[in-house]
């Protein structure tokens, strides 16, 4: 008796649980895809200096200015804020940033971008940026491209200098 109670109470639980997994509703794709960016430039380094996990927003006709706002803190990407994994103690345009992960946001600009390191983590685009958790904050170059990136992009240069490219600009970082 005590057996087949047993056996019944498993079925059932069985029964509810592969219905819960049959419910489940999955999102579809994401509008502006996650990427990642990794120091050194090797698809199987395990030793890494710097990650950084990003989505890309794609300008669809919209401009920079209106993505990214002069003067603004934007989140460096879209969703999430930006997030960005140092393994080693390292300078960022010559500010030293311990080992850690951080948040990575951006306040545009026509000459310069400011880059901002925090130490907020888990947060949804910049709506909650607080300055008081700034790590450091550095300038990147702006520069201007032949070509335009429809999708937000973020690269590494032999020398660990960290691009972000969108539309016709690039802002460069200098990290070593």
């Amino acid at each position: 008796m005590k057996k087949t109670i047993s056996l019944i109470a498993v079925l059932v639980v069985a029964v509810i649980f592969s219905n819960q997994i049959q419910a489940q509703e999955f999102e579809g794709l994401d509008k502006s895809p996650m990427d990642q960016v990794v120091y050194p430039i090797s698809k199987r380094n395990t030793d890494k200096t710097v990650k950084i996990t990003y989505s890309r927003p794609q300008l669809k006709g919209r401009s920079l200015a209106k993505l990214a706002p002069a003067g603004k803190v934007w989140r460096t990407g879209a969703n999430e804020a930006t997030e960005i994994t140092f393994y080693k103690d390292v300078t960022v345009g010559g500010k030293q940033v311990k080992a850690g992960t951080y948040t990575m946001y951006a306040i545009p600009g026509d000459n310069e971008w400011t880059i901002i390191i925090s130490k907020q983590l888990n947060v949804w685009g910049s709506y909650f940026y607080k300055e008081s958790e700034d790590v450091a904050r550095v300038k990147g170059k702006v520069s201007k491209s032949d070509k335009t990136l429809e999708a937000f992009s973020m690269a590494f240069g032999k020398d660990m200098t960290l691009y972000l490219g969108w539309g016709d600009t690039i802002v460069s970082v200098p990290m070593k």
